[in-house]
């Protein structure tokens, strides 16, 4: 393949015990689900294959179907494992409360004369 005829893109993905990052060489044109499979990561991890990926580019939301161009970062998202609001709820609820302190009384120095 001529130079200008591929593209290049990496494949990124992340779980809590390991990342990954593959760079790939491809045709002008391909899609992400082909950068998927090209990059070999539904092999070594089973748990892509379960379902339809959520995946986008450079932090944008994308479909399989959608056509890379050259220096795309695919990204495979894994799903949510808590509603972030309600694990922002129960970090708060957790936190010890702070009492009501009254506002202190100016100092001497900040009183004017």
């Amino acid at each position: 393949m001529a130079a200008d005829s591929e593209l290049a893109v990496e494949v990124a993905y992340a779980r809590p015990d390991a990342q990954w990052l593959v760079p790939l060489r491809l045709p002008r044109g391909t899609t992400a689900a082909q950068a998927l499979i090209a990059s070999r990561l539904l092999e070594q991890c089973p748990e892509l294959q379960i379902g339809e990926p959520l995946l986008g580019v450079w932090s944008r939301p994308v479909t399989t179907d959608t056509v890379l161009e050259d220096g795309d970062r695919l990204e495979i998202y894994r799903p949510l494992t808590a509603d972030p609001k309600t694990a922002r709820r129960r970090r708060a609820d957790a936190r010890p409360r702070r009492g009501f302190r009254p506002p202190r009384p100016p100092s001497p120095s900040e009183e004017s004369p």
